[in-house]
């Protein structure tokens, strides 16, 4: 059993629950429409660095939407850099609808509540406590590290890390791997066991914007170009859609791996091999991997009209689009086939897939860092169905995980408190991802 009172002191773990409650209190929502703020968050970290001898560079394509970059220099000149991210901005919360105000960041019987307290000031927290230990005590990590607070992930990343990876590649010469959200958390598979699933692998963002033309015309007459008819069909067609399987290495290895714990005799590998019949017997665990098998299509808006007796001449929809990695060709032509002739669909926004491999050096520090600290833990690989900023940083050349350590007790629902009510982690969460961390940044 590691030794859960060192190396990281008490200093470091009260930090890392002050900065999460301090960061919550910085509200930093974005709607999407430009109006975010992520400066005031920005300048909170940026002199925390800088208390830490650790020199920030504050950085921006639109006025307010700061991004905050730092290097720490490693002790091996030779090794690749690694990029530690996270995002600063979070989605927006109705104060009504929480037990307590969302940008509140209380702290009361061993929970840290508020926006952002998982989606992802928790991981922006922990980067600070661990490299201002370090400052403290001498401690340098082997590889340089890259750290990135970024701005805009909630929305199109323009503002953020696209904007980071376009015009300042520079600061991140040298990083071939980088690591930031949801991965390396306590999933409860059942029966006592824990996983740790740290992400590989993201699928790509296809946000489509669907638009049919018609002929308008009054709501009491035979109408045979009706806009809305021709889009409803077409909404319904994708929403009925199943989509074909499509396994990717990451998601082979996650299902390798959870046939074994859950002691199951299966080859991945064979022709004959049905993942639908493996989930099945996965029980809770099935659920890390069942949304990536495949593309997935879900209309969410529709737009037509303005009077209840008038048929537009035009209605449009949108569709939230997610692709396996290499599965952007059929999904295209997929698209084409569903929309028919009467609908043309552009992409309103998108972004690629990504796949980093399993068996890297970094992976296999990843899984011994949590494994050291939870002996009980079992690391699994995953594919995250939606994605990070770890999508722009790959224009560089960046391979992307998600490892964001937190020990969760049972019956905590991780991936509900994405985006949803009374969003908040356990202290106890902070410190065992702190320590982690600690050390894998400083072992990788």
């Amino acid at each position: 059993m590691a030794d859960l009172t060192g190396p990281v002191d008490q200093q470091a773990l009260d930090e890392v629950v002050r900065f999460t409650s301090d960061l919550i209190r910085i509200d930093t929502t974005n709607t999407g429409d430009g109006t975010c703020q992520e400066r005031p968050a920005a300048e909170y970290v940026a002199e925390l660095l800088a208390e830490a001898g650790i020199e920030p560079t504050l950085l921006e394509r639109t006025k307010g939407r700061t991004n905050v970059v730092a290097r720490i220099p490693g002790t091996d000149p030779a090794a690749d850099a690694l990029l530690v991210h996270g995002h600063l901005d979070v989605v927006p919360a109705e104060p009504a609808d929480w037990t307590v105000h969302p940008f509140s960041g209380e702290v009361s019987d061993g929970v840290v509540w508020g926006r952002g307290a998982i989606d992802m000031k928790n991981m922006d927290a922990m980067v600070l406590a661990a490299v201002r230990r370090w400052a403290r005590t001498g401690v340098r990590p082997r590889r340089d590290l890259v750290l990135a607070f970024t701005a805009d992930e909630e929305a199109s990343a323009d503002d953020g890390s696209g904007f980071l990876a376009d015009h300042h590649r520079d600061l991140f010469e040298g990083c071939t791997e980088g690591i930031s959200e949801s991965g390396a958390y306590t999933f409860h598979a059942g029966g006592g066991m824990q996983l740790y699933p740290i992400a590989a692998g993201e699928r790509g963002t296809a946000w489509l914007k669907l638009s049919a033309q018609g002929r308008a015309g009054h709501g009491s007459k035979v109408n045979d170009a009706n806009a809305v008819s021709r889009l409803a069909a077409a909404v319904a067609r994708i929403g009925a859609h199943e989509w074909p399987v499509r396994l990717t290495p990451t998601v082979r290895a996650a299902l390798r791996e959870l046939a074994v714990l859950h002691v199951i005799d299966v080859d991945v590998e064979a022709p004959d091999f049905d993942v639908d019949t493996l989930l099945s017997k996965l029980g809770p665990s099935a659920e890390l991997v069942r949304p990536t098998i495949r593309n997935s299509s879900n209309p969410t808006m529709l737009e037509a009209g303005y009077k209840v007796n008038v048929i537009p001449g035009s209605a449009v929809a949108y569709v939230d689009g997610r692709v396996v990695p290499g599965g952007e060709a059929e999904f295209r032509t997929t698209m084409d086939e569903l929309t028919g002739p009467d609908v043309d669909w552009d992409y309103h926004h998108g972004e690629v897939a990504l796949q980093a491999p399993v068996d890297s050096p970094t992976f296999v520090a990843m899984r011994d860092a949590v494994e050291l600290f939870d002996p009980q833990g079992h690391v699994v690989p995953y594919c995250m169905s939606g994605g990070t900023d770890a999508k722009q940083f790959s224009r560089l050349g960046i391979a992307g995980y998600g490892f964001s350590p937190l020990k969760l007790p049972e019956g905590f629902d991780y991936q509900a408190l994405f985006h949803g009510v009374d969003e908040r982690v356990p202290v106890e969460a902070l410190h065992f991802g702190v320590r982690v961390l600690d050390h894998f940044l400083r072992q990788a």
